[in-house]
């Protein structure tokens, strides 16, 4: 007799659907016949300038020790963004990728009793790791398509043990002041912990925006989680980590996995963070990006969301997904993000000038197209 082993699976495992990544270059060009080298991936949020020299260095000298176990406390990555950031080496949890911190998180804190609030269109993540570990969780809808945080502080109950803010948010590229961040953190009681997900904060400027790393010594509650994968341009290498009291990192590092960093991880991250020079072309690019890909929207009278990541989420009406399939045939590959309940838009990672302009290009063939069968 055959096992049905789904049912064997916990509750709260059985109801979920796998995480669906930006579609790989390779993959499109087995599908559709198209040369690799001719086709641009526009949808994962990576950095279009390719990894920095000092991280390629550093991970091509860490390849003679691939046959030892990595450090597992990842001690020189530590001490860099100990002295980066002005931070206690104790108060560092280290992840393979951001993404890796957040489930740890949730599993040392949350159970079925427990209720995790979060935003309507937030990282696909946070609901992802509260339904796995069986906990209720609480999605709060968006205002103007970014977290209405006041709602979510009403939101918060005696059974709230987690409340997840992505700051900027991904898929929609909005983002809060510091003022406003602050005084959300203040309406939350002392034993529920906010996780502020900053992946996307290196491609923030301008004082009115909140840096979490200032904010945890008033808030002994905050978790700040950050990566590698965007600015930086490790998203290959997968490093993350997360800064918070040292109490709270304590027992974070007891559920983390040993060597979940590896040791050309390591060594890569430790190194890019002194090559201000990469970080500071990575944010030129992105905001001439930005810009670039809001005029073109611009002038096709395409709404969109105004985005302070390195991505744009565009609407596009209800054949979203045929001018998805349109753009692939093109040999660009955006990201279709219903399963985030916008199903129509698509949202766009920022390239390099001329991959923006092909994008442009193709999209408005696909959206005159689109005209035309309708």
């Amino acid at each position: 007799m055959a096992v049905d082993y789904q049912s064997l699976a916990v509750k709260g495992v059985q109801a979920l659907s796998p995480y669906q990544p930006g579609k790989p270059i390779e993959e499109l060009a087995r599908e559709l016949g198209l040369n690799p080298a001719e086709i641009i991936k526009l949808a994962s949020n990576e950095n279009p300038l390719g990894p920095s020299e000092k991280a390629l260095a550093a991970a091509r000298e860490a390849l003679s020790e691939l046959c030892l176990y990595p450090d597992g406390n990842g001690f020189d990555l530590k001490q860099a963004l100990s002295e980066r950031f002005g931070m206690g080496m104790n108060q560092i949890t280290l992840g393979n990728g951001s993404n890796d911190v957040l489930e740890v998180i949730a599993r040392c804190f949350a159970d079925a009793d427990s209720e995790v609030v979060f935003s309507q269109y937030a990282f696909a993540v946070y609901p992802l790791v509260t339904q796995a570990i069986g906990a209720k969780g609480v999605s709060v809808p968006a205002k103007d398509w970014g977290h209405d945080l006041d709602a979510m502080a009403d939101a918060v109950t005696e059974r709230t043990r987690l409340v997840f803010v992505a700051n900027p948010n991904n898929p929609t590229g909005t983002v809060h002041t510091a003022d406003a961040i602050e005084s959300f953190l203040a309406k939350i009681p002392e034993d529920v912990l906010v996780v502020l997900d900053e992946a996307y904060c290196e491609y923030l400027t301008g004082t009115e925006y909140p840096d979490g790393l200032e904010l945890l010594e008033r808030f002994p509650n905050l978790i700040v989680c950050r990566t590698f994968s965007k600015a930086w341009g490790l998203a290959a290498l997968r490093v993350g980590y997360s800064i918070s009291s040292p109490a709270i990192a304590d027992i974070l590092n007891r559920v983390r996995q040993p060597f979940n960093v590896d040791t050309v991880a390591l060594a890569a991250a430790t190194a890019v963070l002194g090559d201000e020079d990469y970080l500071n072309r990575s944010r030129e690019v992105n905001a001439e990006g930005l810009k670039q890909l809001a005029d073109g929207f611009d002038r096709m009278g395409l709404p969109y969301i105004p985005s302070a990541g390195n991505f744009i989420a565009m609407e596009v009406g209800e054949q979203a997904l045929a001018i998805y399939h349109a753009l692939l045939e093109h040999g660009v590959i955006v990201r279709p993000i219903a399963g985030y309940g916008m199903p129509e838009h698509l949202r766009v990672s920022v390239g390099l000038a001329k991959e923006n302009e092909r994008f442009l290009d193709a999209l408005a063939e696909a959206l005159s197209a689109a005209g035309e069968g309708g």
